[in-house]
Formats: C-alpha cells, sequence, structure tokens
C-alpha cells in the first residue's frame, strides 16, 4: 500500500503541469532529472526524443495523477461500502428475526430461512469485492515491474553524447512513483476499455480490439448483408453469412433466442407453430443514443407498416398469426418473416429461426410434414451461412437431427457451433465431457447454457417484486455454472489441454458477435469482386438504355396524370356544342324513320298518302280526320317520347364511353385499379348532374309536345335533310341487298324470293279455307296433308328462306324510299309548312331539328361544362395528392417498361451504396491494421 500512497501524494506535485506540442514544461522539471534533462537537449534524436517522451507520458502526461487518484479511490469506497452493506444487513436481519421469533412462533422457519438467504447472498457480495481487490492489487504489482523495466530499457537504448543526464534510480523517489502512475493506469485500463474522454463533447472511438468495435464491424457488415439481399440477382455468391439456427422441436431452440434477446418473444403452442423462417436481425442501440421518441427497445416488421412495437407480448402475438396464417394441408412455407429488434441488451446479430425437425411422425406431423422441414432447413444452412445446431444435454449427441444435417453440408464443421442446453439436467462432469469437443469434433466448438425456467420458488411477504422468466433463467444459468466452476476448468491434458469449456448466454452472445464477423469477414473479398462486377454492369446498362435518365414514382406519376388531363383536354375541345347536335340528331332521324315506318309506311297507308298527294287541287283542309290524327300521332310519339332522358343518357354515355377509352389507353393499361377508380368518379359526376339536366330539357321541350310552328325556311331545310336521309337510307338498302345477292348468288336469291311470295300466296289462301271448314277437324287434317306432299315444293333450307325474307324486306323498303324522295321533289312538299299532311317526312325532321338544338342548349350548360370543370380537379384530388409513397411505387412498377427502368436504377444505387459502405469498412480494418498483427489481417478488400 506504500506505492498506492507515493502515487497519491503526486496529485500535489503535478497541479502545474501543461502541455505545449508535444513537451512538457513546468516547475516540475526541476525535481524530476529525466524530464529536465530531456527539455535540456535540444540535439537528441528524434527517435531517441520519442521514446523519452512516451516513456514519460505514461507516468505523468494527460491528467494521470487525476485520473490515477479517482481510480485508487473507487476500489477503496466500494470495499468500504461492501463491509459497511453486509455490517448493517447483518444488524437488521438479527433485529428482524428477533422480533419474528417474539412475534409470530409460527412463521420462525421462513424468517430463518429468508436470514441465511440474505447473509448468504452479503457474502458472497464481500468475497466478490475482496475478490476484486485481491486481482487489482495482482495487477497493479504486474504491471508496476513491467513499468519499471520499460524505463530502464528506454535508459539503455538512449545514445551517448557528451551531455548526459543522470539516469534516475529505480530505487529513488521520482522514478518509483511515475512507475506506480504508470502501473496503476495500466491495471486500470486492463479491467475497463471505456474511458472518459478529456472533451465531453467528444464521442470516443472504439478502441482496437474491444466489444465496441466488433460491434461496430458487425452492425456495419449487417448493414451490407441487408442490402444485398435486397439486391436482385443471380450469383448465389454475392451474400454475407447468417446464423441459421436449426434443432429438433423439443431441443430448446427458441429458449436460446429469448435469452439471446432478454426477452420472450417467439411464438408458443401445443403444435408446431413455427410454420416459416423467422429472419431475426438484433440491432444494438447505444444508451447514449436514444431517439426523439424516447423509444430505446422495440420490434420492427418491415414492409408491414405497424412501426415500433414496445410490447413483447404483442410482438409473439404478431408472429403466431403469420405462422397461422399458412394452412394447415401446406404445413409449412418458405416465405421468410422479417423482425429487427432494437435494443441496449442484444449484440449486433443476424439469425434466421426455422421450424424445428419433427423426430417421430404422428398424425398431427405426418411424414410429409417432416420432409418438408427438412428440405427448408437444408435450404438455409447451405454455404456461407453459419449453422448454430441445438442440442440438448440429456441426449446422446448422436442422435441429435441438426448434428446430423449439419454433417450434411459441413462435414469438417467448420461453420458449426453446437449449443448444449439443459445443462443443468445431467451432472456438471457429464456436461463438461461434451463441452471439451472430444467425440464429435467442431471447429467453432460447443457451449453450453440453461434455458429453461427454475423450479418455481415460494416469495415471501419481503418481496418487492417478481422478475421475468428469462432473467430468472440468466440468474438460475450463473448459480448453476458458479456453483460447478471447479467442473467446467480447463482440462490438464488431451486436446483441449490448457482451455476451459465455453458456457453461459453471455459466452454465447460474444461467440456469435466473433463468429459472425469473421464469416462475413472472409466472404468479404469475394463479395466485393461481384459487387463491383455486379456494378459496372449495372451502370453499363443503365447508361445505354436510359442514357443515365434518373426516374422516381412520383414523377411517374405526375406525368402519367399530366398526361391523362392531356388527352382530356383535347376531348373536351373536340366535343361541344357541334358534335352533341349531330349526336342527337343522328338519334332522332332514326326515331323518325321508326315513327314513319310504323304509320305512313305500311302496305295500304303509303298508297293512300301517294296517292293524295299526286292530287294537287286536294287542299289539307279537305282530308279526313283519321290523315290529321296520323300527324298528330306521329308528332307526339317524336315530342313526347322523353327527349331529355333520352338526349342527356346520349351525351351521358359518349362521355363514359370515352373515358374508358382513355382509361384503357397506354399507360393506363398497365394501372387497372387506376382505370378502375377514373371510370368511378367520372360516373359518379355523371350521375350526379344526370337528373337535374334530364328534368332541364324535358321542361324546355315541353311547348313542343302541344304544338309546333314552322317558317318556310324551317321547313325547307326539314325537306332538303329529309331528302338526304331517304337517300342515305336507300343507299343503305341498295348496299346490304346486294352484300346478300353475292352471297347466295342472284338465281338461288330470287328463286327463294319467288318461292316466298308462293307460301305468301298459299297462306292467303289456306287462311280462307281454314276459315271455311273451320268446323271440320277432317277437313283441315286433309289441308295439311296436302301440303306436305306437294310434288312442286323446292329443296329450300331455313336458312335461305331467312335470308330470302329480308331481302324481300329491302327491296319492298327500297320501293317505298324511291317513292317518297320522288313525293318530297315534287311540287306540293316545296309549297311550304301548310302540306304537312302530304310531307310528313318534312314535317318531322323540321321536328328534330327543333328538338335538337333546345335540348343541347341545355344539356352543355347543364351537363357537359360543370363535368369538363370538375373531373380534372378530381384527377388531382382522388389520383394525385392521396396517394402515399408507397401507393405512388406500387403505381410505378405496375408498368413493365418503368418498373424495369426503377428496378436498375435501384439496383445500381444500392451497389452504390454497398461499394461504400465496403470501403468505409476498408479504411476501418486500414485503422486497425496497426493494432493487430500482420498474420491476423483478413480483409484485403481494396
Amino acid at each position: 500500500m506504500s506505492l498506492v500512497r507515493r502515487a497519491i501524494a503526486m496529485q500535489a506535485r503535478v497541479a502545474g503541469l501543461r502541455r505545449t506540442g508535444g513537451y512538457v514544461q513546468s516547475s516540475f522539471m526541476t525535481t524530476v532529472p529525466s524530464l529536465r534533462g530531456a527539455a535540456l537537449r535540444p540535439s537528441m534524436p528524434p527517435v531517441a526524443f520519442q521514446r523519452q517522451v512516451h516513456a514519460r507520458a505514461i507516468s505523468t502526461g494527460s491528467g494521470m495523477p487525476k485520473f490515477m487518484l479517482r481510480m485508487v479511490r473507487l476500489p477503496l469506497y466500494g470495499a468500504a461500502g461492501v463491509t459497511g452493506l453486509y455490517t448493517y444487513t447483518n444488524y437488521k436481519l438479527d433485529e428482524i428475526k428477533g422480533k419474528l421469533g417474539g412475534w409470530l412462533g409460527s412463521a420462525s422457519d421462513s424468517a430463518s430461512s429468508l436470514f441465511d438467504t440474505v447473509s448468504s447472498r452479503s457474502n458472497d457480495a464481500l468475497d466478490g469485492a475482496r475478490s476484486g481487490f485481491n486481482s487489482f492489487w495482482a495487477r497493479f504489482q504486474s504491471n508496476f515491474q513491467q513499468a519499471r523495466q520499460d524505463e530502464e530499457a528506454v535508459e539503455k537504448e538512449r545514445p551517448d553524447s557528451d551531455e548526459q543526464p543522470p539516469n534516475p534510480d529505480p530505487n529513488s523517489n521520482e522514478g518509483l512513483l511515475a512507475a506506480a502512475a504508470a502501473a496503476l493506469g495500466a491495471s486500470f485500463n486492463s479491467g475497463d476499455n471505456q474511458q472518459e474522454p478529456e472533451n465531453p463533447d467528444e464521442v470516443p472511438h472504439p478502441q482496437p480490439g474491444s466489444s465496441e468495435e466488433l460491434m461496430l464491424l458487425t452492425r456495419k457488415l449487417i448493414e451490407v448483408r441487408n442490402i444485398l439481399k435486397s439486391v436482385d440477382h443471380d450469383s448465389d455468391q454475392l451474400v454475407l453469412p447468417s446464423i441459421v439456427v436449426i434443432g429438433s422441436q423439443s431441443s430448446g431452440k427458441s429458449s436460446v433466442l429469448e435469452s439471446i434477446v432478454g426477452h420472450e418473444f417467439l411464438p408458443k403452442g401445443n403444435n408446431m407453430v413455427t410454420r416459416r423462417p423467422i429472419e431475426l436481425t438484433l440491432i444494438h442501440v447505444s444508451p447514449g443514443n436514444v431517439p426523439d421518441d424516447g423509444i430505446v427497445e422495440y420490434g420492427e416488421f418491415p414492409g408491414t407498416g405497424m412501426g415500433k412495437v414496445t410490447d413483447f407480448t404483442r410482438i409473439q402475438k404478431v408472429l403466431y398469426d403469420m405462422n397461422m396464417a399458412v394452412s394447415r394441408e401446406e404445413c409449412v412455407s418458405d416465405k421468410p418473416i422479417e423482425l429487427h429488434i432494437h435494443s441496449p441488451h442484444v449484440p449486433d446479430l443476424s439469425l434466421i429461426d426455422l421450424p424445428g425437425y419433427v423426430q417421430l411422425s404422428s398424425m398431427d406431423q405426418p411424414e410429409e410434414l417432416r420432409e418438408k422441414i427438412a428440405l427448408l432447413c437444408n435450404k438455409y444452412i447451405q454455404e456461407p451461412n453459419i449453422i448454430l445446431a441445438v442440442c440438448a444435454a440429456d441426449v446422446d449427441l448422436a442422435n441429435s437431427p441438426a448434428l446430423r444435417a449439419s454433417r450434411k453440408v459441413d462435414p469438417l464443421g467448420r461453420r458449426t457451433i453446437g449449443v448444449i442446453t439443459k445443462m443443468d439436467l445431467v451432472p456438471a462432469e457429464t456436461g463438461a465431457g461434451i463441452l471439451n469437443n472430444n467425440k464429435y469434433p467442431l471447429s467453432l466448438g460447443y457451449i453450453g447454457v440453461i434455458c429453461r425456467a427454475p423450479e418455481p420458488v415460494n416469495h415471501s411477504v419481503f418481496s418487492l417484486k417478481r422478475s421475468s422468466v428469462v432473467q430468472q433463467i440468466q440468474e438460475h444459468e450463473r448459480s448453476y455454472f458458479r456453483e460447478n466452476a471447479a467442473a467446467y476448468q480447463a482440462p490438464s491434458h488431451g486436446r483441449n489441454a490448457g482451455i476451459a469449456p465455453m458456457i453461459g448466454t453471455d459466452k454465447l452472445r460474444q461467440r456469435l458477435m466473433v463468429v459472425l464477423e469473421e464469416s462475413m469477414g472472409s466472404s468479404l473479398s469475394g463479395v466485393s469482386n461481384l459487387v463491383r462486377t455486379e456494378l459496372e454492369d449495372a451502370s453499363y446498362q443503365f447508361k445505354v438504355q436510359y442514357n443515365d435518365r434518373q426516374i422516381t414514382a412520383e414523377s411517374y406519376v405526375t406525368e402519367v396524370m399530366d398526361l391523362l388531363k392531356q388527352r382530356f383536354k383535347m376531348f373536351s375541345h373536340n366535343f361541344g356544342k357541334p358534335e352533341m347536335r349531330l349526336l342527337l340528331k343522328n338519334a332522332l332521324d332514326d326515331k323518325v324513320m321508326d315513327i314513319l315506318a310504323q304509320i305512313y309506311w305500311t302496305d295500304g297507308t303509303i298508297m293512300q298518302l301517294t296517292e293524295l298527294g299526286d292530287k294537287r287541287r286536294l287542299s289539307p283542309s279537305e282530308l279526313s280526320p283519321e290523315w290529321l290524327h296520323k300527324l298528330d300521332a306521329s308528332t307526339g310519339a317524336l315530342t313526347k317520347s322523353g327527349i331529355g332522358r333520352i338526349s342527356t343518357q346520349l351525351v351521358a354515355n359518349t362521355i363514359h364511353a370515352q373515358l374508358e377509352q382513355l382509361a384503357l389507353a397506354e399507360p393506363f393499361n398497365y394501372h387497372t385499379e387506376t382505370a378502375e377508380r377514373i371510370l368511378a368518379f367520372g360516373t359518379a359526376l355523371l350521375k350526379d348532374r344526370f337528373t337535374i339536366t334530364a328534368d332541364q330539357v324535358e321542361n324546355c321541350v315541353k311547348p313542343y309536345k302541344y304544338e309546333v310552328e314552322l317558317d318556310p325556311r324551317e321547313w325547307e331545310q326539314g325537306r332538303k335533310q329529309s331528302e338526304a336521309l331517304l337517300k342515305t337510307e336507300l343507299s343503305m338498302c341498295n348496299e346490304a341487298y346486294e352484300r346478300l345477292r353475292s352471297a347466295i348468288g342472284s338465281r338461288r336469291l330470287r328463286g327463294a324470293m319467288e318461292y316466298i311470295t308462293q307460301l305468301e300466296e298459299r297462306e292467303r289462301q289456306r287462311l280462307a279455307a281454314r276459315i271455311e271448314v273451320n268446323d271440320d277437324p277432317e277437313a283441315l287434317q286433309a289441308l295439311a296433308q296436302d301440303d306436305q306432299n306437294d310434288p312442286t315444293r323446292p329443296g329450300f333450307n331455313a336458312a335461305l328462306l331467312s335470308k330470302a325474307r329480308e331481302a324481300r324486306f329491302l327491296q319492298d323498303r327500297a320501293d317505298i324510299l324511291k317513292l317518297r324522295m320522288a313525293a318530297l321533289r315534287s311540287r306540293r312538299c316545296k309549297g311550304g309548312p301548310d302540306q304537312k299532311v302530304f310531307c310528313p317526312e318534312s314535317f318531322l325532321n323540321a321536328v328534330a331539328d327543333k328538338l335538337t338544338y333546345t335540348a343541347v342548349m341545355f344539356i352543355n350548360i347543364e351537363l357537359l361544362a360543370e363535368f369538363f370543370y370538375q373531373f380534372p380537379r378530381e384527377i388531382d384530388a382522388r389520383l394525385g395528392y392521396d396517394m402515399t409513397k408507397e401507393d405512388m411505387l406500387a403505381f410505378a412498377r405496375q408498368n413493365p417498361a418503368i418498373r424495369k427502368h426503377i428496378d436498375l436504377q435501384e439496383r445500381k444505387l444500392k451497389l452504390e451504396e454497398v461499394m461504400v459502405k465496403l470501403q468505409e469498412l476498408g479504411r476501418m480494418y486500414q485503422d486497425k491494421a496497426p493494432h493487430r498483427p500482420p498474420t491476423q489481417s483478413k480483409w484485403r478488400l481494396f
């Protein structure tokens, strides 16, 4: 302890110490001969000077006296605090024990048990404090001797010169205090790698070889692995390894993962509940880097939109539901479930949990399920993945399905880690023998863990809080291995002589980090070359195909919406009053032709109408009321046919057809859902305006239902339009007749038409005969028999007769049209509106014109203008502004050409990001290289 007191006393003597560019200047230089000599020798060789400054910096530089004093006081305060706590605890327990003995005689056993437990734990704490202090004192003595030896070596290596400073006496006070300070600092640094930075604003970098550096490297490697996993590639080598956990259903595989995480989160059930691979990514969160929302420990399911899940019971429920979504017929699925867990209590690891092997087939687990699980596990345990084979200690390793499967793909055991669970179920010596790796050797070794809960404990009334199951398991594990520490010591002989078995979940975490980092590091050299090759190919393809033109989902959505609005604008410019007037007039012309055919163009009426028109001196007032009624009936059939609804429906159907055309045109033919939405809100707009428009048009044409007045100009225009309409109809009839004659043949068609005429004449005669013999059944039967036995009946089939009837109709219609066209050219029809009774074609056409103009005017105001105004705004509101980034990306990827562009662009960007991270890792290992022996260099990436 005299050395410690001397080191503490140095604090007052070095209070004026300060640094200036590597030189140490203070009044203390006059006291320490070695430092004084260093300051007075400017001609000292650089190497010797650097060595001397380095030797002195250990003992007196960087504020070491304050740091040394602080570190000396901490163990002393700790020991004093533990001693005081032990004394106070014993005192209080004695007092409690005495009171309980007087008050509750029946509870004396429980109080004694409580006292024994707390006393035992207090003794353990005191023993731990003593052991720690003894270890600290041993390290201090060892480092003190090493510091003295370094000091003597530096003095011996100094070159001879005329001005040699006096060598400090190793036994002198100054040298002794310097060596003590250096030894004390080294002793503390050997036990704790996290030193307090001089500048509190600077975040300390991880020390080389420390666990922080290992976690940082592993985290970077996992980031690279996750990016590579999202890159579409054909090469199986462009992947970084993960840790694949395999084992039988009763081996404790899930418990091992929950012990690593520190929470119960995996699905559990009586039957097999793990039916899909679970890709588990553990992300260490530093306690100092707390997110803005204050949530440090949480889980995430990427791609589901669930966000941060802080309740691990909910994570367990979500995993259970996702696994149970696999049908019983499918048994297992190879579609993985991604889960990221962020916590300060987990290391950075990439794990894959697979369904457990089925050892025995049964009704609920048939042989088919057993084979599917084996195939699924075999798919994931291929290179370069690391195999974590979980086996139970109470089962012979020869019967372990996990080890059998690993030997098939990894015969030498170079990438297999054995995890032996349930170590407390076998004697400690037996468990140590399993871990010594003699019977079934693995290059990465075996690790023994205990992941099952201890036996239930009767909690007393003094228990303040129940610890979680996982915490109880960890405490039980530490207690078990501590009690059996003698059995798990390093063997003195054999292949593992001097190597202690690996035990405990903490050791498992550390081992997994090291193995994963080494495995990923060994794969990075080949992966880096492949990434560079893939990046060059992607860059070349992107240059050739798209000229390095960047595209985003947002820009594509904007372009498509602008294209839709541009096409709709062209339609609105091309569909106005003239187009609506022509559309409605054609519909009314068809209506007029039907009315004329029903009222005037029958067999008897057409001849009477022609005869009346030929009588030039006959005035309309001299006609019979029957002809006047025919004209009123034809006009009412046109004006009272629901012009408002017909015209509005016609325009709405035209707009809807145009919308369908826009929705089916490229690129909307790739976006079926968007096309349906366009039609949906377009139809909704039309429906909203339909009733209002139809009622308005109907009200406006209502006067024409009672009286229609025409001036000579309107009559003449109607006559000309009617003549043109009949001419067009005649042309259509002639074309249809010529098509029939060309298809059937002139002679055959003429013969069929003559036969149709004979049949009609015979039908008239038969009808007259039936009337005469209607009361004589025998006469009717004889008449039918004569018709069947007619020898003159030709062999025409029903199809030919149907075509012949159609040809007869076209001929008759053509004859009527020719007759009425001649009447429209006559002087009678040119006489003006007064001749409407003799020329109903001209009158009805003029009425149709009036109805058309009136309907179009109000449809344009009430329907068309409103629709053309609202539709573009609905496009923005329902297709553009309400889409999230995910919706836009999904929309863009529906187009194959755009999807190919985006995929190649994302592939190029991801490969560039991977290369940046690989270069960063390369720089990290270059910085790490001076601290690593040359033979241990693993990554030669660049």
